[in-house]
């Protein structure tokens, strides 16, 4: 037992106290709750912030919760975005164009003339790891009784039929099925009670852009806090990917309507294209919280595609652009004029404080290596083709879509990869 404090030690002990003060110790006691009760969603924050504009972040809290239909991890250490282009001639393609009859006529490029084929023959080696290999009937099964949808541009189309394609040759001829009703196509298939579906939303946001069919508008405008005007067809979905970049780029500003399409006098502002593109991320991180269930759902987002439109950006002939390209480019460091850093290091700053995980597929460094895939000149031509356009080719090739099979079937790969594999 200690012997009781003589008068002065007791008298140094008053002297002391104003250092423990009442204040400072209930001072103390709240940042020790705080950071007891929030310290988790800091440390995501601090964790996950990156400088490197090129490479945004990934909301996927790997380390501190299972996530939905994972069955085990990535290895420590495996950036499965970084990598090389290794040509691969006897697992590529994963499906013949011929075979699956639900590509479109803009990305069927062998149908339309393309003269060959080695665009079909490349794979995706990540540098230290390898990704998993694609398995149709995990991912089938996996889809059992459940939806997954594709939101977004018609390059997020074209990942959507890419993903149709790798899977339909499992499903017998009678069981599925695939129809457009607007902006909605649906893919069917009624042995597993499940629908792969794609949505037409080039902002995510509503806009003057959202005609399914007619929606090639310069003057392009967005309605600020209108998610829910598309929002409402995503309800109930399981997995779920998005993708918005290419409608946004139109310039340095964005004009958003902060009223409504159907008002007789229309307040319209201009914004920074940064600004608006942060305003629509934000909406739909808002959306994904109050409508997925983290315990069961899925959400991706899918970085911004690359487009080849200048040959200079890589060494080319000046006024040139994807036509007749059939290598890839090599400089692992190469980023296009096409590809905004801006615009990355908005959703890196909006994707960190989310605290629903959405997984980032990063999809823009490896793509901007294949300016060989693009559809250029060989899809279908909507307008009769001018005798000035058909002695320059080079002047009506697609240099943002991608032929299929190709380069979106790696971009599915992973998907699957940090689908199952997180």
């Amino acid at each position: 037992m200690k012997p009781p404090l003589s008068s002065s030690s007791s008298s140094s002990y008053v002297l002391r106290k104003p250092r423990f003060s009442p204040y400072l110790f209930t001072l103390l006691a709240f940042i020790v709750f705080v950071a007891i009760l929030y310290g988790e969603d800091f440390m995501c924050i601090l964790g996950q912030l990156d400088t490197n504009p090129a490479r945004p972040i990934s909301t996927t809290k790997k380390n501190r919760e299972k996530l939905p239909f994972a069955i085990g991890k990535t290895p420590e250490g495996c950036d499965q975005f970084s990598g090389r282009w290794v040509r691969d001639q006897s697992n590529r393609p994963l499906y013949e164009e011929s075979e699956c009859p639900y590509i479109q006529p803009q990305l069927t490029c062998q149908e339309h003339g393309r003269p060959q084929k080695d665009y079909q023959y490349w794979r995706w080696q990540p540098h230290g790891c390898d990704l998993p290999r694609f398995n149709a009937t995990l991912m089938l099964e996996t889809l059992r009784g459940k939806r997954m949808m594709f939101v977004g541009d018609s390059l997020n189309r074209g990942q959507y039929v890419s993903m149709v394609c790798l899977l339909h040759r499992l499903i017998p001829e009678d069981s599925k099925s695939m129809e457009t009703f607007g902006s909605l196509t649906v893919f069917t298939m009624k042995d597993y009670n499940a629908t792969i579906e794609f949505y037409w939303a080039p902002f995510l946001l509503e806009s003057n852009s959202d005609d399914a069919v007619v929606h090639r508008i310069s003057d392009r405008i967005v309605r600020k806090g209108s998610i829910n005007k598309h929002g409402r067809h995503w309800k109930g979905v399981d997995i779920l990917v998005f993708n918005t970049y290419l409608w946004w780029m139109t310039g340095l500003k964005m004009k958003i309507l902060k009223g409504s399409f159907d008002d007789e006098e229309k307040e319209i502002v201009e914004i920074p294209t940064e600004d608006a593109y942060r305003m629509a991320m934000r909406s739909m991180l808002r959306w994904v919280k109050l409508n997925m269930d983290r315990k069961k759902t899925r959400v991706f987002f899918t970085s911004m595609s690359p487009s080849h439109g200048k040959s200079i950006d890589w060494g080319g002939e000046p006024g040139l652009n994807c036509y007749n390209e059939t290598t890839l480019i090599e400089d692992p460091n190469y980023w296009g004029s096409d590809c905004r850093k801006s615009v990355m290091q908005v959703i890196g700053e909006v994707f960190s404080r989310s605290k629903f995980p959405i997984t980032f597929l990063n999809i823009t460094q490896l793509s901007s290596y294949r300016k060989d895939a693009h559809t250029s000149i060989y899809k279908k031509q909507w307008s009769p083709l001018t005798p000035e356009q058909l002695a320059n080719p080079h002047t009506y090739a697609d240099c943002v879509h991608w032929c299929l099979p190709g380069l979106q079937d790696t971009w599915n790969e992973l998907l699957f990869a940090k689908l199952f594999y997180p």
